[in-house]
């Protein structure tokens, strides 16, 4: 290998910079594309309505399903990526994205978009682990960890796109139709699959991975019982004006199965010895999925209350949630900057109770700068919580499962937004009215005050007592993954 002494920054075998922005570029695109689309088709889902005959609890769906591929599917890939390496599964990733946005843009029927909606959480699923998985694989032909700099890119990457999604889809919608929500992916996708070919490096031969990356620790067993028992759960919370409670025993049935067999299995989908043991871990799994129901009850709900009950159209709906969209850019920023944890959570749970009274007061006559602030004070929170939640899981959880512990932070942040998408559909029906926007206030102001005691009264978030949570949890026993 060549090496550039006197060269800056450190070179590989083929000459290009470490970390360098080719490396990096098709990572952070290929990343964007899962967050965008969770909140993209919030300002679309009215028109979809409105073209296929169907209400607010049909079109949730259309959310609840990309949450529900992605809750499954994140875990899942990431083991993937290290076991068959994350060139692989990112180029497949995005091959299916192109399939999605091409199913979407031409669906003739309501049916169709849901299998859109699949297609896409499931590909997007593979961007953000196998773009670890190339950082980790980068840094140990490197022999030095992946820049702190890196890693924050990739999560504004996920945050920033997050953020701007209500108002880039208003704009789509309102230039393009709804269908342009789903057309925009083909362009970004083949973008980004151009760019891995060019820039990413080929994966190193099977044999020469990690040990224990393979399909044989994808454990299929857990990986179905843990999707029978959410996708029941998500049925059962889409229609809690009509509940159908029978779906409760398979829910319980197949937890029980689930938890007996993760206790038993080598290598785990979600390893609860862990959890039951990292207090911490699991208090932050907790919190981050609360914040998020709060988030994107307001997401999707006052969305549509723009639309459908003060009349707004899809480009002013857009423009009103820009100001959330700007400050959860700017807060996510700020967040990555901050070094406590405890501080900037207690804000973001405190503007979201804030946030929840001010929906509380909403009418046709609110005025419009009333409603501007209410959704800067659930876009601050949505900045601050990101990458709060983010450092939190970096200190709590064990030094060699932080590929696995990120992922189910993930999942419990769509977990949340799956829960939102039940309130949404039971407190609208049909149509989105005032009744049904202090509805979801009240609900969102509850869980805004349960998130405020659970951060304040969190002793593991105060500084002295992170240090020494973060000594013993890396003293935890817990499954052996990968070595670097």
């Amino acid at each position: 290998m060549r090496t550039a002494s006197s060269a800056p920054a450190r070179q590989t075998a083929d000459d290009r910079p470490a970390f360098g922005a080719r490396l990096t570029a098709p990572l952070l695109l290929g990343s964007l594309l899962n967050p965008l689309n969770t909140t993209m088709i919030s300002t679309g889902l009215v028109a979809i309505g409105h073209d296929f005959g169907v209400g607010a609890a049909q079109t949730a769906w259309l959310v609840s399903v990309l949450y529900l591929a992605s809750a499954v599917a994140q875990p899942v890939l990431g083991k993937l990526a290290d076991g068959i390496g994350p060139r692989r599964v990112f180029l497949g990733g995005l091959a299916v994205v192109v399939a999605s946005g091409l199913v979407g843009t031409l669906a003739p029927g309501f049916g169709w978009l849901l299998v859109s909606r699949l297609l896409l959480g499931i590909g997007t699923s593979a961007a953000y682990p196998a773009a670890m998985a190339v950082l980790r694989d980068e840094s140990r032909r490197l022999g030095t960890p992946t820049p702190r700099l890196v890693l924050g890119r990739l999560s504004f990457a996920a945050l920033g796109s997050a953020a701007v999604g209500p108002t880039l889809g208003g704009l789509l919608v309102a230039t393009a139709g709804w269908r342009g929500i789903f057309a925009v992916n083909v362009p970004v996708a083949l973008l980004a699959y151009g760019a891995t070919l060019r820039w990413i490096p080929k994966d190193a031969p099977r044999g020469e991975r990690a040990e224990g990356g393979g399909a044989g620790g994808l454990d299929p067993l857990g990986t179905l019982f843990f999707t029978g028992a959410l996708t029941c759960l998500v049925v059962f919370l889409l229609d809690l004006s009509h509940p159908l409670w029978w779906l409760l025993a398979p829910v319980v049935l197949l937890g029980a199965v689930l938890t007996w067999w993760q206790l038993r299995h080598p290598r785990p989908f979600i390893d609860l010895r862990m959890l039951g043991t990292n207090h911490a871990l699991a208090r932050t799994y907790l919190r981050h999925g609360l914040s998020y129901l709060v988030v994107y009850c307001v997401m999707y709900g006052f969305t549509q209350w723009l639309e459908e009950a003060r009349g707004y159209d899809s480009l002013h709906t857009g423009l009103v949630m820009l100001p959330m969209s700007l400050a959860a850019l700017g807060c996510s920023l700020l967040g990555a900057r901050t070094k406590g944890i405890r501080a900037p959570l207690t804000v973001a749970a405190v503007l979201l109770a804030v946030g929840s009274g001010l929906l509380l007061l909403m009418s046709g006559s609110t005025p419009l700068a009333v409603l501007l602030l209410a959704g800067a004070c659930f876009g601050i929170p949505q900045g601050l919580m990101g990458t709060g939640n983010q450092a939190a899981v970096q200190q709590f959880a064990p030094a060699d499962a932080i590929g696995s512990a990120a992922g189910l932070q993930r999942t419990a942040q769509y977990i949340g937004a799956i829960t939102a998408a039940g309130i949404i559909g039971l407190a609208y029906g049909r149509q989105a009215d005032d009744g049904g926007l202090h509805l979801m206030a009240v609900a969102g102001g509850v869980l805004a005050l349960a998130l405020i005691v659970l951060t304040v009264t969190d002793r593991a978030l105060r500084p002295a007592a992170g240090k020494s949570a973060t000594s013993h949890q890396r003293t935890i026993p817990h499954q052996k993954g990968p070595t670097s």
